[in-house]
């Protein structure tokens, strides 16, 4: 499942990125205590920003997507969803390190958010994203950009 690619999004994909949101993190919202059907898609269709979303496509079928915002001194990466089919075959991996090359070549630094518990934070931690603050539901993570050297 090695054949994946990313693709900008159009504001007429923010229904099939809502119902990706509402499957992926619905067993972390209902373990918190948080899972609402409606509120779960509503929250992406209010912040989706097409401008900074990419879908990534598996085999030229949609799997998920991502989004990278800048703001302020950092980019948000957000929306970081794939689906149940696509996960475990190191799709995420090889899209968060695109990411964070680009980042890194950009001299930014990264911030997000991921639910308490979730599995994902493994994923980051590996990235060198480290805790900056907690709450009861979510856990937000930095990430300094790492020094690119040039090749000769």
């Amino acid at each position: 499942m090695g054949d994946w690619e990313l693709r900008p999004a159009s504001a007429a994909d923010v229904e099939a990125v809502a119902e990706l949101r509402a499957v992926v993190l619905r067993a972390d919202l209902e373990r918190l205590g948080r899972y609402d059907a409606h509120r779960v898609r509503q929250r992406l269709r209010d912040g989706f920003a097409p401008a900074h979303t990419w879908l990534i496509e598996v085999g030229g079928v949609f799997a998920g997507c991502v989004a990278l915002r800048p703001a302020g001194d950092a980019h948000w990466l957000e929306h970081f969803y794939l689906a149940p089919h696509a996960q475990g075959h190191g799709i995420g991996t090889a899209v968060l390190r695109r990411l964070l090359e680009r980042c890194d070549r950009e001299g930014v630094r990264v911030r997000l958010n991921v639910l308490r518990g979730s599995a994902a934070r493994r994923l980051y931690e590996r990235y060198g994203f480290t805790v900056e603050s907690e709450d009861p539901v979510d856990v937000f993570m930095v990430r300094e950009p790492t020094p690119v050297v040039p090749s000769d």
